[in-house]
């Protein structure tokens, strides 16, 4: 697979202390501030793209990764999640923290496929 593009988004849940949701919104940053039209431009399919996800939160194993999958309409997606992003101790102390998570979004297409 050739990787050709890089996209990075941070996302955060501000109250309910949901990895998941701050990860999707991670996620939500990286793609609705771009239109990828690399598959047209290189004669794929959309169904082609290779899309690897990189999560980094305080909490890797709160995070579903099923869910992330979920937000992308095409592409054979691998979700990796490591610890990472921030954990925002919120000023009322009630172990709540706001959530920080940061991913970076590689999609490529396997070149040789189209030869």
């Amino acid at each position: 697979m050739q990787k050709l593009l890089i996209e990075f988004g941070m996302g955060t849940s501000l109250r309910r202390g949901d990895y998941t949701q701050a990860a999707k919104r991670a996620v939500q940053d990286a793609l609705w501030h771009n239109s990828i039209n690399l598959a047209e431009l290189f004669g794929f399919d959309k169904t082609d793209m290779q899309i690897t996800l990189d999560v980094g939160v305080q909490q890797p194993d709160q995070v579903d990764a099923a869910a992330l999958r979920e937000v992308f309409p095409y592409g054979n997606v691998t979700v990796n999640v490591t610890k990472g992003g921030l954990d925002v101790p919120r000023p009322e102390g009630d172990g709540n923290p706001t959530i920080m998570a940061n991913v970076a979004m590689s999609v490529g297409f396997d070149m040789e496929k189209r030869a």
